[in-house]
């Protein structure tokens, strides 16, 4: 029995039986919502949930035991494999070369200026970059469908400007959620969705086959997030598999990176590799969630109290080892080694601190064309010609993959080396002032934020708010000040109140009582001072941007 849903438009809606769709419907959500997309959406949910809680329970039962005292390390049961003679399937010929690499939100505007902005990749993402509102869920996956149908345009009246697509565009990549990620505003038999199956199923079964006919009968391709097991990548080759054979696709047609940006799974990589092997084209390296992993890990390690966030840099050699390896891993098995976010945008106002910054990022776009990566991100579209003219002059080739640096040589010891540098009151007030800031933002449905000239995400909160936590739990002794002291809670709060006044007297009053500033440091010091560490801030904020519709149902059958 199917169950049909009026809308806030009078549209009636047919939906399978034991889907609930509790946010509202708007005008033009009937070509994302429809029958039977929802239908493929909940088989997937029905085959894969249990497997996910599997997963995450797993995660829980590692961390425990890092909580007990034991270290990541290379897995001695999959020596096998990480020694093994083999390598991925070919690399379609239409992303052989990745060398710049812009990311952000699935906005519309967004997805216009990324697909026409150079680069050679557009990571269109529901991840970090997005909060995920209903609206900004369903209304991304309009905006990806006209996207790959070509017909995206976008009016900005202000400007009285239309932008649309130019006649050459960038590959469109597309990032879900992570696993830990419910959608609870689709209900499957009176269970939330698995956000990243929302993400992947509707827009997979949208697009497969305009994307496919666009690119040369390859793809979709796809970003994947947050995994700390192979166990996880298995999962997604299962999902890959089992919506290619409902759909009717080629096993093999659909493509993946893997994002490595915990510190578990860069001791997992080859394993990674292999159980993607059909549709794995490479991994990344996702630095600052990496860095957030590391300090998450060894949340029970008194001995392993991280510096400042700002000096934990590529240079820093847990850093440098995990970056190496990662080209070597993927060098060795025939796919891109891709590097990390340049996250800088253009200072319009201050030519001279423009200057200092693109500076900043040439010399870490030649540090990793240098050490091998295939290619990079990007935040901004105005940092695509910096980061390609470094390329362009150091690798002539497409891609490095040639290149196979069996000069590296790296350790669990050099991958667990905690990092050198010191704790500073500015480095917790930092931490502070941008948590704060994001959140603010992120709690009025904008998940890709521009702070002290850097596009913030959701990594940077969450770097930010587990070292406060960490220092403060500890009782850090910011040893970088003239005077010594010992962050504790009463520090931590004062601090809190002051940033908060800084803040105010930055972005006015006005926008300041307009947005919900308060709102966030109340849920930033909650989770700064908590007894115990939240695997992430966005699980226990994401009620807060929950706005459930009574949608009437009736039986169709009525």
């Amino acid at each position: 029995m199917d169950s049909t849903q009026k809308t806030a438009t009078k549209t009636t809606f047919e939906f399978p039986d034991g889907v609930r769709i509790r946010g509202r419907i708007e005008d033009g959500y009937e070509k994302i919502l429809s029958k039977e997309a929802l239908q493929f959406v909940a088989d997937l949910q029905r085959t894969f949930g249990d497997r996910v809680s599997y997963n995450m329970a797993c995660r829980k039962e590692q961390q425990a035991r890092y909580n007990k005292g034991e270290l990541p390390g290379f897995d001695p049961s999959t020596k096998a494999i990480r020694e093994g003679d083999w390598i991925c399937s070919a690399t379609p010929k239409v992303v052989a070369d990745r060398r710049v690499e812009i990311t952000g939100p699935v906005e519309r505007k967004m997805i216009i200026n990324a697909l026409n902005s150079g680069a050679k990749v557009f990571m269109s993402d529901f991840e970090d970059c997005l909060c995920p509102t209903w609206d900004n869920i369903v209304r991304g996956h309009i905006n990806l469908k006209d996207a790959v149908e070509g017909t995206i345009t976008y009016e900005d009246k202000a400007r009285n400007r239309t932008y649309k697509l130019n006649d050459k565009i960038a590959v469109l990549f597309v990032r879900p959620r992570g696993w830990h990620l419910p959608e609870a505003h689709i209900e499957i038999d009176g269970q939330p969705a698995t956000g990243c199956l929302v993400d992947f199923g509707l827009y997979f079964y949208h697009n497969h086959a305009t994307f496919r006919l666009k690119n040369g009968g390859s793809g979709p391709f796809f970003y994947l997030p947050k995994m700390e097991h192979s166990r996880e990548a298995a999962l997604w080759n299962a999902i890959f598999e089992h919506a290619q054979d409902a759909l009717g696709v080629p096993r093999g047609s659909i493509k993946a990176t893997v994002l490595i940006e915990t510190l578990p799974a860069v001791f997992q990589m080859h394993e990674i590799l292999y159980v993607l092997r059909e549709h794995s084209i490479g991994l990344n390296c996702g630095r600052w969630d990496y860095i957030f992993s590391y300090i998450k890990t060894f949340q029970a390690h008194s001995n392993r109290l991280v510096p400042d966030r700002v000096q934990v840099g590529m240079t820093q050699h847990f850093m440098k080892s995990y970056s190496e390896l990662l080209i070597q891993t993927c060098h060795k098995r025939g796919v891109h080694a891709m590097g990390g976010m340049a996250a800088q945008i253009p200072i319009k106002d201050d030519p001279q601190a423009n200057e200092a910054a693109s500076a900043l990022v040439q010399a870490d776009k030649l540090r990793e064309v240098k050490a091998g990566h295939d290619g990079t991100w990007a935040a901004h579209p105005g940092l695509i010609s910096v980061i390609a003219d470094v390329f362009d002059k150091n690798m002539k080739q497409p891609n490095q993959i040639n290149l196979k640096r069996e000069d590296v040589k790296v350790s669990e010891e050099d991958l667990l080396e905690v990092p050198k540098g010191v704790r500073t009151l500015e480095g917790l007030r930092l931490n502070t002032r941008v948590g704060i800031q994001y959140l603010a933002a992120w709690l009025t449905g904008m998940g890709s934020v521009p702070l002290y000239n850097l596009m913030e995400d959701a990594a940077t909160v969450e770097i930010s708010r587990v070292q406060n936590w960490q220092w403060i739990h500890y009782e850090a002794i910011l040893d970088g000040e003239v005077v010594p002291m010992k962050v504790t809670c009463e520090l931590a709060s004062r601090i809190l109140d002051e940033e908060m006044a800084r803040i105010q007297r930055e972005v006015g009053m006005e926008h300041f009582k307009s947005g919900r500033y308060e709102e966030a440091q109340r849920m930033f010091g909650r989770q700064c001072t908590a007894q115990s560490l939240d695997d992430f801030l966005t699980l226990d904020v994401y009620k807060s941007i929950l706005q459930f519709h009574l949608n009437p149902v009736t039986s169709s059958d009525m």
